[in-house]
């Protein structure tokens, strides 16, 4: 899924990235916990969260996300901002929350990072 994709299905709006549209979605991940984010390969990821903190695009950095969505009509900062420049990192909002936000994206296809698993 390419990342247009993801914002007119959350109906987001680009804070930082605008150039990287076209970035291919390979699967998601939701979450408020850091530890949590830095769980697995994020290659191809993109993480939906409630926080808004500087701390968040750091992690998100070190893990290797592709691109960051804030839930619940959050709005980052200048600081967030200029990192997420900075360091290449798609920014966007949504009014949704985590919940439907991530319901969303999946009724649209996109999977999580969950381990294959022969269930």
């Amino acid at each position: 899924m390419k990342l247009t994709e993801v914002k007119d299905i959350l109906k987001a709006e680009i804070t930082s990235g605008a150039d990287k549209l076209e970035m291919v979605i390979q699967s998601g991940a939701g979450g408020d916990l850091m530890s949590d984010i830095l769980r697995g390969s994020k290659e191809g990821v993109l993480v939906l969260s409630g926080l808004n903190n500087i701390q968040l695009i750091r992690t998100a950095v070190i893990a290797g996300a592709s691109a960051l969505v804030l839930v619940r009509g959050k709005k980052p900062d200048e600081e967030m901002k200029a990192q997420a420049h900075e360091h290449g990192l798609p920014l966007l909002t949504t009014p949704f929350t985590l919940f439907t936000a991530c319901g969303r994206l999946f009724r649209a296809g996109l999977r999580g990072v969950d381990p294959k698993k022969n269930i």
